[in-house]
């Protein structure tokens, strides 16, 4: 692994640092990462062994330019016809995937594009997680917002006119309790008609209790479907243990959730690979779980906190929207998110290919919203932000922008009765 992952330490502690070497440079310092850990709950399922099955066996340099055409030509997308578009032969094919996702979009969402924003109510975190900024052993602002905070950044958020929002902590049982998180889902209904969390995995009765806190739908990123990477990439924490992270969203919507998304965070490893994963994950669950609600993302690695050098291997905007196309000719139904993290222009066209929600006025820090909303100088200092977004456009520039575009913002579509 090349050392431009690893975060500056100089700060650390003797011992601390000691500890981080050895994670880093001796792989039998680590814990099994397939192994579950006291308290984790494990379900009967199939759908991960089929995943990975499927992108193991997945060589797409075999595919060619009449495999694409052939998939291209069919009304329904086969599995093979996703591996074909994901494949280095359907570039040139571009232009002919983004018109045919465009109808597709069309057909199915018309031009509308849903907007919704994410709140981090902490930055604390026990995993080592080389390329993320809340990973534990990076030094920066640590900060958890209480009762009052989180209601204030709520309130300043809703008073912008936003009405979906995504609840966000860095992965700390112990900071940011399943009780904790509750709470906080408790008064966002107080503010907002949809509800989301991006949180730790957690077991089904977690889930449950969440969700009777009135979360409507989880967020789970995998990072990496291939094991062996991702195990390289977490090297200490609960979030090491790959399986139990696999099977969050099923867990998510076995305890009644309404809806889950997904991915992998494209560039960590092959990103075609993880790309297939990523839409047969959600598309198994789809098939198994008919009445959810099921999204796909497609988030980029993006620039953190101490670490500048971190970006996409290989995932330039090209393959990203060829990505992006073959998710929405293979499933017309999904909802499709583009984060921050890519900029302005991308996400002003992709949404009208095959995007249908885009977050806007996004801070990826704790407790900042009202200096970032509102420009009022002189408020405390908050947490560090997770990383560095590319697209800062406010709710209303991100409404304007939209609605210029042809484009029907969405802020909510379901009724509670």
């Amino acid at each position: 692994m090349e050392n431009k992952y690893f975060v500056d330490s100089d700060k650390l502690s003797e011992a601390a640092l000691k500890k981080k070497h050895a994670l880093e440079n001796d792989p039998g310092s680590r814990t099994d990462h397939m192994e579950y850990m006291n308290g984790m709950e494990k379900i009967s399922s199939d759908i991960c062994s089929r995943v990975i099955s499927e992108m193991e066996s997945y060589d797409y340099n075999s595919y060619t330019a009449a495999d694409v055409r052939t998939a291209l030509s069919h009304d329904n997308c086969t599995v093979e016809d996703l591996k074909a578009m994901l494949s280095p032969a359907a570039e040139p094919f571009l232009e002919k995937m983004a018109e045919r996702a465009r109808l597709e979009t069309q057909k199915h969402f018309g031009n509308t594009v849903y907007l919704f924003t994410p709140l981090y109510i902490a930055n604390h975190c026990e995993n080592y997680c080389v390329y993320c900024g809340f990973n534990c052993y990076n030094d920066i602002r640590r900060m958890k917002l209480d009762t009052s905070q989180i209601e204030h950044e709520m309130k300043i958020i809703a008073d912008s006119g936003m009405e979906e929002i995504l609840i966000l902590t860095g992965e700390s049982r112990i900071q940011s309790s399943v009780e904790y998180i509750g709470d906080a889902c408790r008064l966002a209904r107080k503010y907002f008609k949809m509800v989301g969390v991006e949180i730790y995995p957690v077991n089904t009765d977690e889930y449950r209790y969440l969700h009777e806190c009135g979360v409507d739908y989880v967020t789970v990123f995998q990072e990496t479907y291939d094991s062996d990477r991702y195990e390289q990439l977490h090297l200490l924490g609960h979030k090491r243990v790959w399986p139990y992270r696999f099977d969050a969203q099923e867990r998510a919507l076995m305890a009644g959730m309404r809806g889950v998304a997904g991915s992998a965070l494209l560039g960590l490893s092959d990103f075609r690979r993880d790309a297939l994963a990523s839409a047969l994950h959600m598309y198994y669950l789809q098939r198994k779980y008919p009445h959810a609600e099921i999204s796909l993302s497609c988030p980029r690695l993006r620039p953190i906190v101490n670490n500048g050098a971190i970006n996409p291997l290989d995932v330039h905007e090209k393959q990203l929207c060829q990505i992006l196309c073959a998710y929405r000719i293979f499933m017309p139904f999904c909802g499709i998110t583009v984060s921050s993290r890519e900029s302005e222009t991308f996400r002003n066209g992709i949404v009208k290919i095959a995007a249908t929600k885009v977050s806007a006025g996004v801070s990826t820090g704790i407790g900042d919203h009202e200096s970032k909303y509102t420009g009022k100088e002189n408020v405390s200092e908050g947490g560090d932000e997770q990383f560095e977004i590319n697209d800062s456009r406010s709710f209303r520039k991100m409404y304007s922008d939209m609605s210029g575009e042809g484009l029907q913002p969405v802020l909510n579509d379901y009724l509670y009765v």
